[in-house]
C-alpha cells in the first residue's frame, strides 16, 4: 500500500503536463531548437471577455482621419513657384494714424490705430504735433530719404 503515495505526485505531473504536450507542434513556424514561434499576428490575451474587440480588428486603424485628406500614392507633390507680384508691397490707400514724431517736416513718425509704425515723408503736410490724429493718403516711398523707423511711405492729405 505504499505505492499509491508515490503514484499521486506522478499522476498530478501527468495531468498538468498533458495539455502542454498536446499543443506542441500546432504552430507552423519552428525556431529550429524544438520550440515553437508565436504567429506574427497573435493578439495579446485580454484580462476579461468583455474587453475583447467583437469585430476582431485591431484598435489602431491605418485609415487617415476624415478631416485629413490623403494623397494618392502615384501623384507628385505640387511645385512651388515664385509669386508673380511682390509679396512685400508697401501700403497704398488711406490710413488713420497718430503722430509719434512731429515737427515742420518733411519727415514724420506715425502709428496707425492697428499698431503699424510708418516713417512718413510728407513735404506738404505742414507742422504736425505729437499725439495728433490724422487721416492721410499714403503711397510707396520713392524719394531716397531716411525718415526714421517704420515702413517708409509718402503721404498727402486726402
Amino acid at each position: 500500500m505504499t505505492r499509491p503515495a508515490t503514484a499521486l505526485p506522478a499522476a498530478l505531473a501527468l495531468i498538468l503536463l498533458a495539455p502542454l504536450a498536446g499543443c506542441a507542434g500546432r504552430e507552423s513556424g519552428s525556431t529550429g531548437s524544438g520550440g515553437t514561434k508565436p504567429p506574427a499576428t497573435a493578439r495579446p490575451a485580454t484580462a476579461h471577455p468583455d474587453d475583447a474587440d467583437p469585430t476582431g480588428t485591431p484598435s489602431a486603424s491605418p485609415v487617415a482621419p476624415a478631416d485629413r485628406p490623403t494623397r494618392p500614392s502615384g501623384t507628385a507633390l505640387p511645385t512651388l513657384r515664385p509669386p508673380k507680384e511682390p509679396t512685400d508691397t508697401r501700403p497704398t490707400g488711406v490710413i488713420t494714424a497718430r503722430v509719434t514724431r512731429g515737427g515742420d517736416g518733411p519727415c514724420y513718425g506715425m502709428v496707425t490705430l492697428d499698431g503699424i509704425e510708418y516713417a512718413v515723408y510728407g513735404p506738404g503736410l505742414g507742422v504736425l504735433t505729437e499725439g495728433q490724429l490724422l487721416t492721410l493718403r499714403v503711397t510707396a516711398h520713392t524719394v531716397r530719404m531716411d525718415c526714421g523707423p517704420g515702413t517708409p511711405v509718402a503721404a498727402s492729405r486726402p
